[in-house]
């Protein structure tokens, strides 16, 4: 029996359960590839300038076609997007372990094909979908439950991939995350939009085009996006640095997998709890605290002895916060604007965050190259955490009213 209550029809309950296998499959291999800088380093002759540059271009790309992708998502369907996507992050991986793989074709490979596979398949487009199919009670409960997938993915894949670098090797690793991405191209196809939902938001007759100008002239959706940009930076640099910096700490290897794992675990509570408290309190104020919480925990982690069991408790401080700003962000989104272009506006909101990212990664590793550690890149995010906390406070979180157009004006 389906809970009324919660979901809405069966298509919902289905819709939910390919979100989160799309972005355990997604997430789960995107969070691993700061482990393979070794190997590219041994192997391929890679610095750590070049590997934070050609991350920082695969968040980069992820970003910059969240909006394609959302168009195509809101006008022919999700499955159609993922499905696109999946195709694109396949030719990444294949190309990365078959074809050229150093120099410009290195970062081609990594940066850009699997940038544009994770701008359909990771988080922005699968919680748009899912959004659709939930009403504004329970909506944002069901983002965090998409959102805990894929930290379940962030969770197992540290674990599995490091036991596969050591026991296969880096090209046997990547074989086999071609295999999941088959089947997420099998799961994209029970990714359904619904068309009572899509028929009803538009008698208000506004384009595309037009929500985009209504979005971007209004305050409270600038004030978001410029506080997601926080939050990539926070990420990429964490995902992609973290096993250099615990290397630098003179910490073993393990420690930066723990992390990650841990990263991974505790954010499927944290993304369930925020889903949960975002129907309860106000969304502004819960993302407040969730950056400001960021920031105590970095400076935890950056300030106190280097040790494990503070590597530890940094990897499950930081890791209940991770994703936590998914479900109240995307459910501003659909709050303020509706669900007809969700998936579009809050593809714009993601970009800002993929920019964050790619400064976050990028600079990351040039700051290590110049400087010998990523303490700058640190301070940053410190400083960085306090912006969020404080932009979030002036968004408005009230539903805009539109004028209905009659029937013989659509």
């Amino acid at each position: 029996m389906i809970d009324k209550n919660f979901f809405p029809n069966k298509t919902a309950l289905v819709t939910l359960i390919a979100a989160c296998l799309v972005v355990i499959i997604s997430l789960g291999i995107r969070q691993t590839f700061g482990l393979f800088f070794f190997d590219f380093e041994v192997d391929l002759g890679c610095t750590q300038t070049e590997f934070g540059f050609a991350m920082g271009l695969q968040l980069l790309f992820w970003g910059l076609l969240g909006p394609v992708f959302g168009v195509i998502t809101d006008k022919y369907g999700g499955k159609i997007a993922v499905f696109i996507g999946f195709s694109f992050y396949l030719l990444g991986i294949y190309f990365l372990n078959y074809g050229p793989n150093t120099g410009f074709w290195f970062t081609f490979d990594l940066g850009v094909l699997v940038g544009i596979g994770l701008a359909a398949t990771a988080i922005s487009i699968p919680i748009s979908i899912v959004a659709k199919h939930f009403p504004l009670n329970t909506r944002t409960i069901a983002l965090g439950i998409v959102t805990a997938a894929g930290s379940f993915g962030y969770f197992v894949s540290p674990i599995y991939t490091r036991f596969a670098l050591i026991e296969f090797g880096w090209n046997t690793t990547l074989l086999i995350f071609a295999v999941m991405i088959i089947f997420g191209l099998m799961i994209s196809f029970f990714l359904t939009t619904p068309i009572e939902e899509t028929k009803d938001e538009d008698k208000n007759g506004q384009t595309a085009i037009e929500a985009i100008k209504e979005a971007f002239s209004n305050k409270s959706f600038r004030y978001l996006t410029l506080g997601f940009f926080v939050c990539g930076w926070h990420i990429a640099l964490v995902a992609t640095h973290i096993p250099m910096h615990i290397r630098d700490s003179g910490l073993e290897d393990w420690t930066a997998t723990a992390i990650l794992a841990l990263i991974g675990l505790f954010n499927v509570f944290g993304t369930l709890t925020s889903g949960y408290l975002s129907t309860k309190i106000s969304k502004k104020k819960l993302l407040s605290a969730i950056y400001l919480l960021r920031g105590v925990s970095l400076i935890y982690f950056i300030f106190m002895p280097p040790s494990v069991i503070n590597s530890l408790i940094f990897g499950a401080t930081f890791g209940y916060l991770w994703l936590a700003t998914v479900p109240p962000t995307n459910g501003i989104v659909g709050h303020i604007f509706g669900t007809k272009y969700i998936s579009l506006l809050y593809g714009f909101v993601f970009l800002n965050h993929q920019i964050g990212s790619f400064f976050g990664a990028y600079l990351g590793g040039l700051f290590h190259d110049l400087y010998g550690s990523l303490d700058y890149a640190w301070y940053i995010s410190i400083a960085l955490s306090l912006f969020a906390g404080l932009i979030h406070l002036p968004i408005k979180e009230k539903a805009i009213e539109r004028q209905q157009l009659k029937p013989s004006e659509t």
